[in-house]
């Protein structure tokens, strides 16, 4: 009789050891656009980054990876629960983290994705800065609350002093519109404030030249996008958000360290008619510095909307609204 119970205490030990993990694993979702900026996501995806992070940590976690069209579709899904975290631009982002300031599900930033520099480009030649637009200038953005938006604000508030000036010339058209735009020199556009890659195809056309920066404006680097969740969900599930920060780091020392590969990862997701591998490869190694964990220039951004009153509420430090696995990095 104590040999079988034995043996029956065995086989339920198995059986344990063998389900457990399956048991507790945890799923992270993670809802993300179309883009170059999306490339730390598309690296943790395709290397299961997040994965050997939890793995790491003694966790059992999978990452699951959703598309969505538009930034209203993705942003819609993190409060109802469709994704865990999702990507902001630094406004919409304290748009959600302090419009609902205390609350469960009010947004806080995860972790940086990337700093991408940002360049306004004219195809005017007498255009060297925006004091030299005119009045009939027309400059594309990508949407109206795009970073290109309040970066052009916080510039005009520099030069003008007043940040809506050029508010009337802001016209908003796709990459590939704007580009065609510029390059036909009809007039429709004379300005376009880009990212890469669209930087660089853009400046493919002779006439194309740089009249600003996103580091000119901010002094240095700013973040394009940062992942974000609802305060709830990191409460919840404080490690799973550390061990994504230390995924997309991992991403980005891939994308350091290989730019070959990582444009191959790129490209296999998006592909391209106007850039090869060789072209995406050379476009990363401009940019390999620019992704990561850390968040930058959020501070600076929530002052100026702050003071022109975009903001409910104020902030008086960006870690009111970070996860507690950003506070020690090297965020601004």
């Amino acid at each position: 009789m104590l040999r079988c119970v034995t043996i029956v205490a065995a086989l339920w030990c198995a059986l344990v050891a063998v389900f457990a993990p399956a048991l507790a694993q945890e799923q992270v979702k993670i809802g993300f656009g179309y883009g170059f900026a999306f490339l730390p996501l598309y690296v943790c995806e395709d290397l299961t980054l997040i994965e050997k992070q939890a793995k790491a940590a003694r966790l059992e976690v999978a990452a699951r990876f959703q598309h969505f069209a538009s930034n209203g579709e993705l942003h819609a899904a993190l409060p109802n629960g469709q994704v865990d975290m999702a990507p902001f631009g630094s406004a919409p982002l304290f748009g959600g983290a302090l419009g609902d300031k205390g609350a469960a599900r009010q947004i806080v930033a995860v972790s940086g994705i990337t700093s991408l520099p940002l360049t306004l480009l004219s195809n005017r030649p007498d255009e060297r800065s925006i004091a030299d637009l005119k009045p009939n200038d027309r400059i594309a953005v990508p949407t109206l609350t795009s970073p290109q938006i309040y970066l052009l604000q916080m510039q005009s508030e520099k030069i003008f002093g007043k940040f809506d000036q050029l508010r009337d010339r802001i016209v908003m058209l796709s990459h590939p519109q704007a580009i065609a735009a510029l390059a036909d020199n009809s007039g429709q556009v004379t300005a376009y404030f880009a990212s890469p890659p669209f930087t660089e195809i853009a400046q493919r056309t002779g006439d194309v030249h740089a009249m600003l920066s996103s580091s000119d404006v901010m002094n240095g680097k700013s973040s394009f996008l940062i992942l974000g969740a609802v305060r709830s969900y990191v409460r919840a599930q404080p490690q799973i958000a550390e061990i994504v920060a230390k995924a997309i780091d991992d991403a980005a020392r891939l994308i350091r360290d290989d730019p070959k590969r990582a444009a191959q990862i790129y490209l296999n997701h998006e592909p391209s008619a106007a850039l090869n591998g060789a072209a995406m490869e050379a476009i990363i190694r401009d940019v390999k510095d620019e992704f990561g964990s850390p968040i930058y220039g959020v501070q600076a951004t929530a002052d100026f909307m702050g003071r022109t009153g975009e903001l409910k509420g104020s902030l008086r430090s960006w870690k009111e609204i970070a996860a507690p696995g950003l506070l020690n990095s090297p965020s601004t």
